[in-house]
């Protein structure tokens, strides 16, 4: 049986973790998540997907605000663990962590050598990618840039937002995975440098790439909210305030960009550089999320043809 420490924060982590655990063939000796943080309005703190997971399993849990320097790295060392997989950890891994096991993996959301760094998933939607994928690569002291050991593409639906493409790659992610693993691990299965030059990079979406920018055309702005949806979410301004976007469609239309076209019963235009979106699901300022047609019924009563979004 090989002896793993598996590190990795989100659900996407929690569905590979659950797959190796469910194996025959792997120990996990420890799980290493990141710390416990406050979220929402009301800052409660919530552990991450994957230390709920291993809480169930009884694993023994590390969370080190920085695993680098820190008395949680020696402890890992001392596990004697055959290997480290990864998967959306968040950290980088020191160096003599990686130089004391035979083996350490990652499994990134993207298909590398595209979109190494933390939001490929997000980027390859904004972007209107037609596809998306998972790569099992080894881990090396520059981020995302080791050898490709096995990946795999699925379709990118125009229904698709980041949630929906989170679960659908983290059973692609634990299958590729669970299937690559023991080929590579006997040297059956080499692995594939892979080519600098085509790499590119998905950074954290910065809270300015949010707004959204309605000189742009209507599919860009499609792509951005649901390339955001339902995390950070894009959004606008209404009358001076924040006015999150989650969903919209791309309708025909022509106006001054962020221009209200049309108000009725169940439909609320807005112009963008070329085109136009229908809005479906919204956030005011101070408000919970809902659909256009109870902010019609509600605060958009207020509203006018002629009234613009982003002023």
């Amino acid at each position: 049986m090989t002896n793993i420490i598996f590190m990795g924060t989100p659900d996407f982590s929690a569905t590979v973790l659950k797959g190796l655990l469910e194996s025959k063939q792997y120990e996990i000796l420890a799980v290493v998540t990141q710390p416990d943080r406050a979220v929402g309005r009301k800052k409660e703190i919530r552990m991450t997907p994957v230390k709920e997971l291993a809480l169930d399993y009884g694993l023994p849990i590390y969370q080190p605000e920085k695993l680098s320097k820190s008395a949680e790295l020696d402890s890992l060392m001392n596990l004697n663990a055959d290997g480290i997989v990864t998967a959306a950890f968040g950290q980088f891994l020191p160096s003599k962590l990686l130089d004391s096991v035979n083996f350490a993996v990652n499994v990134h959301a993207s298909l590398l050598p595209k979109y190494r760094g933390g939001a490929p998933i997000h980027y390859a939607i904004i972007n209107g990618d037609k596809e998306a994928g998972v790569t099992i690569m080894e881990m090396v002291k520059e981020m995302d840039a080791g050898d490709m050991i096995a990946r795999r593409a699925i379709p990118i639906e125009e229904t698709d937002n980041v949630g929906t493409m989170f679960e659908k790659l983290a059973l692609v992610g634990r299958d590729l995975l669970l299937e690559s693993l023991p080929s590579y691990l006997a040297g059956d299965l080499k692995p594939v440098p892979q080519d600098k030059n085509q790499a590119t990079f998905s950074p954290n979406i910065l809270p300015e790439e949010e707004r959204i920018d309605w000189t742009k055309t209507n599919h860009q702005i499609f792509n951005q909210i649901r390339g955001m949806n339902p995390w950070p979410v894009a959004h606008t301004l209404l009358n001076g305030e924040r006015f999150k976007i989650y969903e919209a469609t791309p309708v025909e239309g022509a106006g001054q960009p962020g221009e209200i076209l049309a108000i009725r019963k169940k439909e609320l235009i807005v112009a963008a550089g070329e085109g136009a979106l229908s809005l479906k699901t919204v956030q005011p300022a101070g408000k919970p999320k809902m659909t256009i047609i109870d902010f019609l019924n509600g605060l958009g009563r207020q509203l006018l043809v002629g009234d613009f979004f982003g002023q």
